[in-house]
């Protein structure tokens, strides 16, 4: 190899180190004053994503409700009563409520319950199927 691509090798390792350097150097760490003023401001803004809703955040709405407080509060109610309402954390079209009664009394579906821990058939907490 001659000395002059050598010297070419060794200054384009030199220039790449260099730049590296100086560009670690204009990205700075972030203060944690700095971290917590950007997180209000996106608050701020609408542009944070609810807790528990995944996906990209969206702009908050900007229309103005054409009911009163009142009759949303009684269409709301209403809605409870009915069963319409989806609960919380579930999403999805809400479900009709069963209205199914028991045949058994509580101390049977107790000893039910007693002989299946007892013989090991019993799902573990989260282990489940979702209830139907």
């Amino acid at each position: 190899m001659s000395s002059k691509a050598i010297l070419v090798a060794a200054l384009a390792v030199a220039g790449t180190l260099a730049w590296q350097a100086v560009s670690a150097q204009a990205s700075a760490p972030v203060t944690r004053e700095q971290r917590k003023a950007e997180t209000a401001a996106a608050n701020k803004s609408g542009q944070l994503t609810a807790p528990g809703v995944g996906g990209a955040p969206q702009a908050k709405s900007t229309a103005t409700s054409t009911q009163t407080r009142e009759a949303r509060k009684a269409e709301t109610a209403a809605a409870g009563k009915s069963g319409q309402l989806t609960p919380a954390g579930q999403g999805g079209a809400p479900q009709a409520k069963s209205t199914a009664t028991s045949t058994k009394t509580r101390e049977e579906r107790k000893a039910e319950t007693a002989a299946a821990a007892k013989a090991g058939q019993l799902t573990a907490p989260g282990q489940g199927a979702a209830p139907k």
